[in-house]
């Protein structure tokens, strides 16, 4: 019998799925950043192995989305799969995107929403069109518009639904800046901050939807260096984290061991689908377990306040 509480930094996405496939069977599963190369992909075509019913793959563009679906028909060509175009750092097409879900009958209902879509650590301070920094805006804004739009097609899987918020331990370089989450116009900008704040936000909008009953969990996959993630990125550029995450009151910043991408994928199947952490629901998750962190990302004054912030800046309120 799998013991999932042994499960650690060296578990397979492979191992997962071999333990939870009814867990995959016969279900809907969203989600978003899946162009190859990608973590998203990988679980995408890691829960195709299962059977799923459906999966509905969000992404910018549909060329770097095709060979993943050319793949997932290898595995199982009985797999529906739909793709959805989505900017997420552009709330009308984050719209669009949710209208075209809501509106898809095939879409009865999505057992699983997994945002792991996101940028890290832009060298230059960029905005997107409304004026948000773009860091904040991709990782975090727009997931957090397309997920309560899209929240009837979730709750319609009944009460075992879950989000899953793909964060960082880059979330411990620095707390969410309430008051300046635009960097003083750029004036005060630094890429490894914006990256610990908009990972920090993954984790504070966990905590949210826990709060108001949805079953959500906030995973770090890794230290994965396999993926187009940081391809913008010398190497030398991560010597500056622990520099930065002092100065944003981390004093005790550490890089975690590396892992494959088949490691880093596992902690996300596994928040999406073992069944003993329900009871574990905002929890922050790493090497396939529910663990503590920094109360800058848990406490619940900052939740609330960075779900007020989000409406804000969606301009629209959701009440769950």
């Amino acid at each position: 019998m799998t013991t999932y509480t042994q499960w650690n930094h060296d578990t397979t996405a492979e191992e997962v799925i071999r333990a939870l496939a009814d867990k995959v069977k016969g279900r809907t599963f969203l989600i978003t950043g899946t162009s190859a190369r990608g973590l998203g992909a990988n679980t995408a075509t890691a829960l195709a192995r299962a059977s799923p019913a459906h999966l509905i793959l969000v992404s910018r563009n549909k060329s770097k989305v095709d060979p993943v679906i050319d793949e997932i028909r290898k595995i199982d060509s009985s797999v529906k799969v739909t793709f959805v175009a989505c900017d997420l750092s552009d709330l009308d097409s984050v719209r669009h995107a949710a209208d075209e879900i809501n509106g898809n009958s095939e879409i009865s209902k999505i057992d699983a929403v997994i945002n792991n879509a996101g940028i890290m650590a832009i060298q230059e301070y960029t905005l997107d069109k409304r004026g948000v920094e773009m860091t904040l805006s991709a990782c975090h804004v727009g997931h957090f518009l397309l997920t309560n739009l899209i929240m009837p097609k979730i709750k319609a899987a009944g009460p075992g639904a879950r989000v899953v918020n793909l964060t960082s331990l880059g979330h411990q370089i620095g707390p969410f800046r309430f008051g300046d989450h635009n960097f003083s116009g750029g004036k005060a900008y630094d890429p490894w901050s914006a990256y610990g704040q908009a990972k920090t936000a993954n984790v504070l909008f966990t905590k949210g939807l826990a709060g108001r009953g949805v079953l959500s969990y906030a995973v770090h996959p890794g230290s994965i260096y396999e993926t187009a993630l940081a391809d913008h990125l010398e190497m030398k550029a991560f010597d500056d984290i622990a520099e930065v995450a002092r100065a944003n009151g981390n004093p005790d910043w550490s890089i975690h061991p590396p892992k494959t991408t088949s490691q880093g994928v596992s902690t996300t199947l596994a928040a999406a689908l073992r069944p003993d952490i329900e009871g574990d629901s905002g929890a922050y998750m790493s090497d396939c377990q529910p663990e503590a962190t920094f109360e800058w990302a848990t406490k619940e004054e900052y939740v609330e306040k960075l779900w007020t912030v989000s409406e804000e800046l969606v301009g629209q309120k959701f009440d769950l």
